[in-house]
């Protein structure tokens, strides 16, 4: 794993001109699924770095950090293994896996799965007020009231980013995410 975060830029992958991280054009349909999640992980652990939190969504200074997946988990262990002994602004990683909008009580980035896809008007209404970035990739979910869509074009990740669904609880994406993402709104086209 240390491997791939020297590989990817782990630290930089999103300031610098690298965003639109590539995943082996040659691996076959089945092989590359894997590689474009363990790239997902990596940005998953980035925007950790651009996101300022309102200071309600901590219990403390020592809380750790919540990554959440919702549904069916297309990560593998690359996301654990992602975020294993790091932290962020003083706090570590905690990854937790839901299946249900229910359970989730304590988390800051939500990966709503594409197996989520058919409830996702229920997921974001139940998360209207509440301070976690939603991140997915399904069709239209930033437009839809996501906050953050992984959309995979040419062999690369890009992003696109719903900034008002984003402020409307209180989040602040930095300008540096920001210039590296397509800006979208809800419901517009």
């Amino acid at each position: 794993m240390a491997l791939l975060k020297t590989t990817l830029g782990i630290r930089a992958c999103l300031l610098g001109a690298v965003v639109l991280l590539p995943w082996g054009p040659s691996l076959g349909a089945q092989a590359a699924r894997a590689p474009e999640y363990q790239v997902k992980a990596v940005f998953l652990f980035n925007f950790a770095q651009f996101v300022d939190w309102p200071a309600g969504a901590f219990p403390d200074s020592t809380a750790p950090l919540v990554i959440g997946v919702l549904g069916d988990d297309p990560f593998g262990p690359y996301l654990d293994e992602t975020v294993r002994g790091e932290t962020v602004r003083g706090r570590p990683f905690e990854v937790r896996r839901y299946q249900k909008i229910e359970d989730i009580r304590t988390c800051h980035i939500l990966f709503v799965s594409p197996s989520e896809e058919s409830r996702l008007e229920d997921i974001l209404a139940n998360l209207k007020h509440r301070a976690i970035l939603t991140v997915g990739d399904g069709a239209g979910f930033a437009k839809r009231g996501g906050m953050i869509r992984f959309v995979s074009e040419r062999n690369k990740i890009r992003m696109r980013i719903n900034v008002a669904a984003a402020e409307a609880v209180q989040l602040t994406i930095s300008s540096k995410l920001l210039r590296a993402a397509e800006i979208v709104t809800t419901g517009k086209p």
